[in-house]
């Protein structure tokens, strides 16, 4: 998408008339900051008037100035630095009350995911996760926590539940090895994308296997991979990524798989909470998550 769009605007420019080549220059030079300017507001950083920026964005095929700026704002997410990410969030945020502005972002990329979600994609993914004979998960650096929230409690429904180790690509491919059409393949993936879960998505994709694709758009490189695409908004808050909605799309996901298989649920709780009072799991205020007192 970054790349079919800055081409874009190179191929185009010569001619362009002499306002809209003044924006197409400075969207090349400063992306970061026109992604999240109004289309007044970067029509005054360039010394045009705001029509002459909506009829830039029509020109170069996009339903209107707030298109061409979440394709910018895609754009920017895949390409800044830690330290651009911190000045551009600062500008965007400031310094007063960074607690409501954050958490009303995500309530928005909360309602943004509900209304863009694929209900299609999204029941597809539920029976080929039911219907697997084995469910890998993979999700590197900051979607590794999401892979392992997911990986736990598919864990206490299947038995057959593999969290992929990306410690290198050679490790990771020794442990999706055996993947076939019987398995379903779960790759996590937001900006920066891994190439180590587009590499895992395509071999699980040729070996036949069902393939979703947990990312933040159709234009992201596994979605090409997969049989079901599910979609989340996510946004970067400073440094740091927020995965607020991903993370309430995968809760999403594991209360549906558990509804459908509400007695196999019940049976494995039940099993376990046999297997605290037998081996006394509570005794002396024992915590049962990790054998700490």
């Amino acid at each position: 998408m970054e790349n079919d769009l800055f081409s874009q605007l190179k191929e185009k420019t010569p001619k362009m008339s002499k306002g809209h080549k003044a924006i197409a220059a400075y969207i090349l030079d400063h992306y970061d900051k026109a992604a999240f300017m109004t289309a007044q507001k970067l029509g005054a950083a360039v010394g045009v008037s705001e029509s002459t920026v909506v009829r830039f964005a029509s020109d170069l095929g996009f339903d209107g100035y707030p298109d061409l700026q979440r394709s910018l704002q895609e754009l920017m997410r895949n390409r800044l630095t830690a330290v651009q990410r911190i000045e551009v969030t600062s500008d965007r945020i400031g310094q007063d009350d960074v607690l409501e502005r954050v958490i009303n972002l995500d309530i928005d990329k909360l309602r943004r995911t509900l209304e863009q979600t694929s209900r299609e994609a999204f029941s597809s993914a539920v029976q080929s996760i039911i219907k697997a004979k084995t469910i890998y998960i993979l999700g590197t650096r900051s979607a590794a926590s999401l892979a392992s929230f997911l990986n736990y409690y598919l864990n206490l429904i299947y038995p057959q539940v593999k969290l992929v180790r990306s410690t290198t690509t050679s490790e990771m491919f020794e442990q999706i090895l055996r993947i076939d059409q019987n398995d379903v393949m779960i790759g996590i993936s937001f900006p920066r994308y891994s190439k180590q879960t587009v590499k895992a998505l395509r071999y699980a994709h040729e070996s036949g296997a069902h393939v979703i694709a947990i990312t933040d758009s159709d234009k992201s490189p596994i979605a090409q991979f997969s049989d079901d695409l599910l979609c989340a908004r996510s946004d970067m808050a400073s440094f740091v990524d927020s995965l607020v909605a991903p993370l309430s799309l995968i809760n999403a996901l594991i209360v549906a798989v558990s509804v459908k298989n509400k007695e196999t649920v019940s049976k494995s709780f039940e099993r376990l909470e046999k297997i605290w009072a037998d081996y006394d799991v509570y005794e002396k205020g024992e915590d049962n998550s990790d054998g700490t007192f």
